[in-house]
């Protein structure tokens, strides 16, 4: 409820209708308690139904001007001009009291009812424009707990004012009355004259249909009564909703009129705050249930309320007569209120939803016609019926027999929105669902919903969030279990079968013509990877001939529930026992002609959507990782390869120490860390993020230039590292002097030992004993999700390297993509190897395995292949991530015997093309499927990868995952388009263009350098993307291929030349496929470049440059991407991540051409 009154204006809104609720109350109460002190019997309960009566005539009368006034001119312009007319008579009123004229203060309340006729369609219809579709319902809401408060205060507030005035005077005639009781009219005018000055406070608006006309013959003949009242009558929905409130407000006015006289006479009570306290009661009960509604209707209309109000208003009018004391009888009036509130919040926001923005005021006022209509003739009724002698007892008997009818009307046509509420509150114990673009949902007409299938209570899901009626297509098989298809009858399910699938197609085309809405999830089945499968394109040939439209959903959060496909471990169970987050997003409506591979796009990029809101809640990277650490308490998190373990709690421990020490140590926001992988660098990385500093892990492959320009850049004057890596350092010849002038080092040993047995001892004890929540508010400085965790510098491969800022938020979103899409658990191990200063080693093997609670092993060097395998055997790792020049190297290196990966599972490669070469050596070695991933360090650095396929052994179908040559689909809330580098338009299926990656793990942005970070993202269609350099496309499953990077290509006579292309055509010629080689580019004075080929002599038998030649020219490679040179080098210069050094390979070539 809170959101709402952040919306511009809708406070002083709010005030607003409460002043003009309580002004209209109060004079009504005044009127009311006059009629009760001085008359009796029939003619008190005839006085009271005609005190309604006048206020309820003018919404009648007023009908169809106040529709067009609210349509025809600006909505703020009506409501001052009403708040100057409710200053005005509440000043009349007041003078009345005075002079104790109470016939015409009696006919006041009628003039000031006439006020409100014309200032209702307003006040109600600008609430849509100004809290819109998405919070229309809370708005709504809001709108009447003000009303209700407003009535509940005015009621106690008058009638004590009223009694407080009167005294024990013995005053048995109403003019005496009324002028004892004058100067509580001041209270009136008061509150109107804050009401006007509230009144200039809401935003200005414009008139929705400036243009219409009014003319008195029509509206005299009842021509604009007939023309409005089709534009509620066209629609069954506002019709409905109309009636359904109509009936409410006349069964509450009828009580109101008869409910004084039945306990004056059946007990004795002539009080009027006593009275009138007691039907405040419903008032209270209102308010509770209008805020009970709220809450259950967040962000889209709950219309399972409706039949549960209807029936329990029902049940409280029947018990009524059967209660014989104020407590009782308070009490029911609380629950009748109560449901009162569940049942008109829902009916409200369905007109406002379903009505035309340019029909809006005529609607609402046609809205308040039928209500009044109904109510003075229920208030008629009432009249004639205590004119024949029906006593109140009577009444109440008429009023029970049309709330059970009314109830039992609202069950047969609304079903199945009680069993949606009946389901939603069931799943409501387990899940907390949010919905992301309500607004997009069409008011009417055909629907056609397509989306993604993670569970086996997708359905229930989809039809809790849509506000309209849903039918789903399922398959027959299912669909004739007799335990089921009573139920699915009942919610108007569609059987599908291969023998009679045309037949249903028809029937969803007749369906969608029919203005209903039809869900169908195109992947045929419930995804068994979490990610998106295959789109049938059946839908298509359904929505061929339908009118309406495509709208594309998104389902996040039920990926490793126990409904999902996923394995799931014993404690994934025990965790899927607390409240998971679901988030639907609904995207903007498509044609009916949308085909399969633009839809698939168009759910992807609505996963963005849902991965935002949901890293909106994730706590930051060292909250996160303390929360595992408790649950897993003394369980192995890190093992290094020398044998040395750690548990969670001693990590925490370690962690906890150490980041007391750099938190009174470091000045500056940015700290450094220059640590291999071990459990070392875990807790030094881990240790700066929990005292709220960022991290930079320093590239100690490095010369000692760029890493004092990586330290100056990002202004570290603290280094945290080791006494034993330093000296390993100096001894590989690493001179670190000239880092000392500029910031000092910080040891792990002396950080973690220099705290006394007793701190140690105490902090252990402290971390075991209290609770998590307590354990991260005190040993855990908290930061915002978006503020900065770590700082990478780019490998430099082809340029000066950039310190690439990543947040919490981008962290926690690929910790969590990356695990999702792989399904790690706490049984598998991860292998380690990545240095820290890369994306890839920080943020998959390092942090994902300690949030995640998956053991690690860690080796310190990657390059050292045997180690590393006796490693992986040892420890029986499951997971290993590497490049394809550290898969070659494993797979040429002989001591890395086939048995040593026996126990890995998934063997992802990334930060490089994988060469197929070293894909189907490393398949024939070790017998593993090499998963080739996609990213860059300026997405934290995973966006797409490729994972193994998945049998259904539903259908006997595979799920495909990957696909050779790709680098997979991308990840659970990210996106790739493929554009054009200069329009950036999209571009078609299987089209080559610039890759662009969307999602929540994107970059802040480059260090100090807001204009390379201007030219890295662009914003499309309210997201932000990267701009990758890359060069690739996407087919139609959504797989994407590299091409190869832009800057790698050579222009060759006005060709574009791929580098890429170039070293695979001479792997080619030469029949060497494991040959080391690099193509590179540099200045041609004739040709404007030329290509120079390096290839390494390691390893390779062909070196003759002439023999090279002729073999190239023999194999017919096109004469452009024929290498104008040849140098042959030892090595290929390489980074520390193992990835081609190309600004050093250009530097040869040009050494070569000098």
């Amino acid at each position: 409820m809170i959101e709402v009154f952040k919306i511009r204006g809708f406070t002083p809104f709010i005030g607003m209708v409460f002043l003009n609720a309580f002004v209209d109350l109060g004079h009504k109460i005044i009127i009311q308690n006059t009629v009760f002190k001085a008359y009796d019997g029939p003619i008190l309960i005839e006085l009271t139904a005609i005190i309604n009566g006048l206020i309820l005539l003018p919404f009648v009368v007023m009908f169809s001007p106040a529709g067009y006034i609210s349509d025809r001119f600006a909505k703020t312009a009506v409501i001052r001009l009403s708040a100057w007319l409710a200053v005005i008579l509440t000043l009349l009123i007041t003078y009345n009291y005075y002079q104790g004229n109470f016939d015409i203060a009696f006919a006041m309340t009628f003039i000031l009812a006439m006020q409100s006729a014309v200032y209702s369609p307003a006040k109600y219809g600008i609430i849509k424009d100004l809290a819109g579709t998405k919070k229309l319902a809370e708005a709504n809401g809001v709108v009447q707990v003000a009303t209700t408060i407003a009535i509940l205060l005015g009621t106690f507030v008058f009638s004590i004012l009223f009694e407080y005035r009167l005294g024990d005077a013995a005053l048995g005639d109403d003019k005496a009355i009324l002028a004892t009781i004058a100067p509580i009219g001041w209270f009136l005018v008061a509150g109107s004259v804050l009401e006007l000055l509230l009144a200039y406070r809401v935003p200005r608006s414009k008139a929705a249909a400036g243009a219409l006309s009014f003319e008195w013959r029509p509206y005299i003949s009842g021509k604009y009564l007939k023309h409005n009242l089709n534009l509620i009558w066209r629609h069954d929905v506002i019709w409905l909703s109309i009636i359904g409130l109509s009936i409410f407000w006349a069964i509450a006015q009828v009580l109101l009129a008869s409910f004084p006289t039945y306990i004056k006479t059946e007990m004795g009570v002539t009080n009027t705050v006593v009275i009138q306290g007691l039907m405040a009661c419903a008032g209270l009960g209102i308010l509770f249930g209008s805020s009970m509604a709220i809450k259950v209707s967040k962000n889209h209309i709950e219309t399972g309320l409706i039949p549960l109000g209807a029936v329990g208003v029902a049940v409280t009018i029947v018990v009524l007569p059967t209660l014989s004391s104020p407590i009782a009888l308070g009490l029911n009036f609380v629950a009748l209120g109560f449901l009162g509130g569940l049942f008109i919040v829902p009916l409200n926001a369905l007109i406002q939803y379903h009505a035309r923005a340019n029909e809006r005021g005529r609607v609402l006022a046609g809205n308040n016609l039928v209500q009044n209509t109904t109510m003075l003739i229920f208030l008629g009724m009432t009249v004639v019926l205590a004119e024949v002698g029906a006593d109140s007892r009577f009444l109440f008997a008429v009023l029970a027999f049309t709330a059970v009818a009314g109830a039992i009307y609202t069950l047969y046509k609304v079903p199945q929105s009680l069993v949606r509420f009946i389901v939603s509150q069931i799943f409501a114990s387990k899940y907390r669902l949010q919905i992301i673009g309500f607004e997009n949902f069409p008011e009417s007409g055909g629907v056609l919903l397509l989306g993604n299938h993670i569970s086996w209570i997708d359905w229930a899901i989809v039809q809790m969030s849509s506000p309209r009626p849903v039918r789903f297509i399922m398959e027959r098989s299912i669909y004739r279990r007799w335990y089921l298809k009573w139920f699915l009858d009942f919610c108007g399910c569609i059987p599908i079968s291969t023998g009679h699938y045309q037949k249903a197609l028809d029937r969803i085309t007749q369906l969608l013509n029919a203005g209903e809405v039809v869900c169908i999830f195109p992947e045929g089945a419930i995804s068994r990877s979490g990610q998106l499968c295959e789109f049938k394109r059946g839908y298509e040939k359904a929505a061929a001939n339908a009118r309406g439209v495509i709208i594309p959903f998104y389902l996040r959060g039920l990926w490793g529930s126990t409904f999902s496909r996923k394995n799931i471990s014993s404690r994934e169970r025990r965790e899927n026992r607390r409240k998971r987050d679901i988030i639907m997003a609904f995207g903007s409506p498509l044609a009916m002609q949308t085909k399969a591979d633009e839809l698939k796009q168009k759910i992807f990029e609505l996963s963005i959507s849902t991965w935002y809101e949901y890293t909106e809640s994730l706590p930051d990277v060292a909250s996160a990782w303390l929360a595992t650490a408790k649950r897993l308490g003394s369980k192995i998190a890190i093992t290094d390869s020398n044998g040395t373990t750690i548990s969670h709690r001693r990590l925490a421990t370690a962690v906890i120490l150490a980041s007391r020490a750099i938190k009174n140590s470091c000045r500056q926001q940015n700290v450094g860390v220059m640590l291999p992988p071990s459990s070392a660098a875990a807790i030094a990385n881990m240790a700066v993020m929990n005292c709220g500093k960022t991290t930079v892990n320093l590239n100690y492959t490095a010369s000692i230039e760029a890493l004092q320009s990586a330290i100056a850049n990002a202004e570290i004057d603290t280094i945290v590292t080791s006494k034993k890596f330093i000296n390993h350092l100096v001894d590989r010849g690493l001179v670190l002097k000239p880092l000392t002038s500029d910031s000092r080092f910080l040891y792990l040993e002396e950080l973690i030992a220099s705290p006394g047995a007793a701190t140690k001892f105490l902090t252990f004890a402290l971390f075991t004993i209290v609770p998590t929540s307590v354990a991260v508010r005190i040993f855990h400085r908290r930061v915002a999700i978006d503020t900065p965790a770590a700082i990478v510098f780019s490998s430099g491969s082809e340029g000066e390297p950039k310190g690439i800022v990543l947040s919490h938020k981008n962290i926690m979103s690929n910790v969590r993509q990356v695990s999702d899409v792989l399904n790690t658990d706490t049984d598998d191990i991860v292998m380690a190897i990545l240095p820290l200063f890369h994306a890839f080693g920080l943020t998959v093997t390092t942090l994902m395995p300690l949030i995640q609670g998956i053991p690690m092993v860690t080796h310190p060097d990657p390059t050292d292949a045997a180690n590393i395998g006796k490693a992986v055997a040892k420890h029986r790792a499951t997971i290993l991530f590497g490049t394809s020049t550290l898969f070659r190297l494993y797979t040429r290196m002989s001591r890395v015997l086939p048995l040593m990966f026996e126990s890995l599972s998934i063997v992802v490669a990334g930060a490089e093309r994988l060469s197929p070469e070293v894909r189907d050596a490393f398949k024939l070695k070790f017998n593993k499927d090499i998963l080739e991933g996609y990213g860059a360090s300026e997405t934290t650095p995973v966006a797409s990868v490729n994972i193994p396929d998945a049998l259904d052994v539903g259908n006997w179908k595979v799920q495909r995952g990957a696909k050779q040559g790709t680098v997979g689909m991308p990840l659970p809330g990210t996106s790739f388009r493929i554009v054009n580098p200069e329009t950036y338009q999209t571009l078609p299926p299987n089209n080559d263009g610039l890759v662009l990656i969307g999602g929540s793990q994107v970059m802040l942005g480059y260090l100090n350098a807001p204009d390379k970070t201007a030219a890295a993202i662009i914003t499309l269609d309210g997201l932000r993307w990267y701009k990758t350099g890359d060069k690739g496309r996407i087919d139609k499953d959504g797989f994407l291929t590299i091409v190869d990077r832009y800057s790698r290509f050579a222009k060759i006579g006005g060709d574009m030349i791929s580098l890429t292309a170039v070293e695979e055509s001479v792997r080619a010629a030469l029949d060497s496929a494991k040959l080391a080689c690099v193509a590179v580019s540099i200045p041609d004075p004739a040709e404007g470049e030329c290509i120079v080929l390096i290839i390494s002599s390691a390893g390779s038998d062909v070196m003759d440059l002439d023999s090279i030649r002729k073999r190239i020219m023999d194999h017919g490679v096109h004469p452009p991407m024929t290498p104008s040179r040849f140098e042959i080098v030892e090595e290929i210069p390489t980074l520390a991540s193992g990835k081609i050094d190309y600004i050093a390979a250009r530097k040869l070539a040009l050494l070569g051409a000098g």
